[in-house]
């Protein structure tokens, strides 16, 4: 008999809610300024979304179902391409700023700027957002290949 791996043990929205309920709860401590569910599918988000809501709710947090998440020398643009991201923070305020971003690089895009600099400067913000540590972001911006976070389970 074949031993059953861990990946085939875990199932799927489990997984996601564990995750989420982890972030939320990190913005809720004060770790993080903005955190991110892991990327999901729109039939996967219908799954998630009454308890991701609970979760918010039972740490008075908030959350902004972004449905094209802002892409940045942090991962891949595939690694969110076609999939939905639940945003969690606790002030209005930092969702005003990573909405204004988006726009800022947006812009830049449109009027041809998003230059090398650009990207850079964009992707330092964005993970400042995520209350990244300085030497992290440094380590993140100075990787030659764009790099996806380690996913237990994948597609």
């Amino acid at each position: 008999m074949a031993k059953e791996s861990t990946k085939e043990k875990i199932d799927r929205m489990s997984f996601q809610l564990g995750m989420i309920n982890c972030f939320v709860e990190m913005v809720a401590c004060g770790v993080k300024r903005l955190a991110l569910s892991p990327p999901v599918t729109p039939e996967e988000y219908e799954m998630v979304r009454e308890g991701s809501e609970q979760i918010v709710a039972g740490f008075g947090m908030q959350s902004y179902v972004e449905k094209s998440l802002l892409v940045t020398g942090l991962q891949t643009p595939e690694f969110t391409e076609g999939k939905w991201s639940i945003l969690y923070y606790e002030k209005d305020e930092v969702l005003e700023e990573y909405l204004t971003l988006k726009e800022k690089k947006e812009q830049l895009e449109a009027d041809g700027a998003y230059d090398e600099k650009a990207r850079r400067e964009i992707s330092r913000v964005f993970m400042q957002l995520l209350s990244y540590p300085e030497e992290k972001i440094e380590q993140i911006l100075s990787r030659e290949n764009l790099k996806d976070p380690f996913m237990l389970l994948e597609d």
